[in-house]
């Protein structure tokens, strides 16, 4: 007998047992293993409404988990990643509100040991390395790569994990190397771990199952972020009114280490950004892979 008979036959008499089963709820037995998965969680980079947390950052937080948001991914702002807070008077803020602070964009190159001691203080999991920008020689991100290890040492120290944003920029070749492999060949996989912004792979024509693919569990965090083609080139939109197949990308990500699903919602001409916020996190919560 052949293989795709055999497998024909073995899921056809599993559907069989599936349909023999009383229904409760909305699935039963061995259906389950057929029914879509939906996120388990997923979070918003608090960039998305900077301009907002600037001007009342708890009014802000307090409509942002209203819109069913439950974990957030800060950034170092001019009030600090807790803005304005202490760290475990954010920390207190939040789970009144049903959220966790999960993660933070930050500066890697001042006060590093203390944010990672803050950020452990408060049961965060990552502290992430941002944005590095575009460079000349990819000897620079090698440069990049050894100072990732030296911050993951400090989080690993605090009990904590260390990441890098990626642009666009880390997927152009610079003297035949592709700056996002070389820092990923060169960063210890036990101490650095990789956010993958979507957008962003997809913006520099790169498919993210690639990397999905060549780097399995490198990508712990993702930014969910979508874009539209314009005469420009790209630009953002909301949640699935652009040409990513976050369906497909997700279950790969997932498949192969992610764990983090965090919204970040750039800016376009008419949008609100708290009204964006809201928009995106509907799509997510009706989004399944």
């Amino acid at each position: 007998m052949s293989n795709n008979r055999r497998d024909f036959l073995r899921m056809s008499a599993f559907a069989a047992a599936g349909l023999s089963l009383p229904f409760k709820g909305k699935s039963a037995g061995v259906l389950d293993m057929f029914a879509a998965k939906k996120l388990p969680a997923f979070g918003l980079q608090l960039w998305t409404v900077k301009e907002d947390m600037t001007a009342d950052a708890k009014g802000t937080l307090k409509k942002v988990a209203s819109y069913g948001y439950k974990q957030i991914e800060s950034f170092e702002g001019s009030k600090g990643m807790f803005w304005g807070m202490d760290h475990k008077e954010y920390k207190k803020y939040m789970d009144d509100l049903g959220m966790k602070i999960i993660s933070s964009h930050c500066n890697i190159e001042k006060d590093f040991e203390r944010k990672a001691a803050e950020a452990a203080a408060i049961g965060m999991k990552y502290l992430i390395c941002p944005y590095k920008g575009p460079q000349k020689s990819i000897d620079n991100f090698k440069k990049f790569a050894e100072e990732f290890n030296k911050s993951g040492e400090i989080c690993k120290k605090n009990g904590i994990r260390f990441a890098y944003h990626n642009h666009d920029y880390s997927f152009k070749p610079i003297d035949g190397q592709v700056p996002q492999d070389v820092m990923m060949d060169n960063t210890d996989k036990d101490l650095v771990d990789f956010e993958m912004d979507i957008y962003w792979v997809v913006a520099a024509g790169i498919d993210p199952l690639t990397y999905f693919k060549k780097y399995p569990n490198r990508f712990r965090l993702c930014h969910v972020k979508d874009q539209m083609k314009t005469a420009k080139g790209h630009e953002s939109c909301h949640l699935g009114k652009g040409i990513i197949d976050f369906k497909k990308i997700l279950k790969a990500g997932t498949e192969s280490g992610l764990k983090y699903y965090v919204v970040e919602q750039e800016a376009f001409t008419g949008t609100n950004p708290l009204e964006s916020a809201e928009v995106d996190a509907a799509y997510l919560q009706s989004f399944s892979m």
